[in-house]
């Protein structure tokens, strides 16, 4: 029985579009609509209004194999804007996190987008300290503190960081200042999900 058949029967929704699955994770229509939106520096897959569903199925319900499917666009957005990469690395999660849910949802992705690059994932980055999910939150990286992320390695050149959804840009930029501190010249990010464009000024 095909497999996408066999979610249907299950009662797996295309996590796109909410729709029937004619293939395994993701429906041939979703497949197809998949391409990457670019910023001046980043790249994402759309605003959260559209593919939301897709980070969701991520980041809640377990769907690893969806990294492999929207790795290719992404690294595709990345190969069209030319930057100059060292590697790929990720915004970590925080330990109970990881325990609870058993993945970090941005490394599943960065792992899946550096293979597509052919470059390198190093995971650079570990929490310094705890915060409340960042849904809650409107723009105030200020309210963040300076030493959320700590750097683990020294690092040169250009790196990408991944995070599964942008929402403040809070995080995303106190995670950017750690990589600067460990010494990278660039850094450029990509993302699922989108929910304000604005949300990181002159890097967006």
């Amino acid at each position: 029985m095909p497999w996408g058949l066999l979610e249907g029967l299950l009662g797996h929704a295309c996590p796109g579009c909410g729709g029937r699955l004619d293939q395994p994770l993701l429906c041939t229509p979703c497949r197809r609509s998949l391409r990457a939106f670019r910023g001046k520096e980043m790249v994402y897959l759309g605003l959260y209004g559209r593919v939301g569903g897709l980070a969701r199925a991520l980041k809640y319900r377990g769907r690893l194999g969806l990294a492999r499917l929207l790795a290719p666009p992404l690294a595709q957005g990345v190969r069209e804007a030319g930057w100059a990469l060292q590697g790929v690395t990720s915004v970590p999660t925080l330990l109970p996190r990881l325990l609870r849910r058993g993945y970090n949802p941005p490394e599943v992705l960065a792992r899946e987008l550096a293979r597509a690059l052919g470059l390198p994932y190093r995971p650079l980055l570990r929490r310094g300290r705890y915060t409340p999910s960042q849904p809650t939150r409107g723009r105030a990286r200020g309210r963040l503190p300076a030493d959320l992320f700590l750097p683990v390695a020294r690092v040169e050149g250009a790196w990408l960081l991944v995070d599964d959804v942008l929402t403040s840009g809070a995080t995303f930029l106190r995670a950017r200042e750690a990589l600067l501190r460990a010494g990278a010249s660039r850094v450029y990010g990509a993302f699922l999900a989108v929910r304000d464009p604005g949300a990181l000024g002159p890097y967006g």
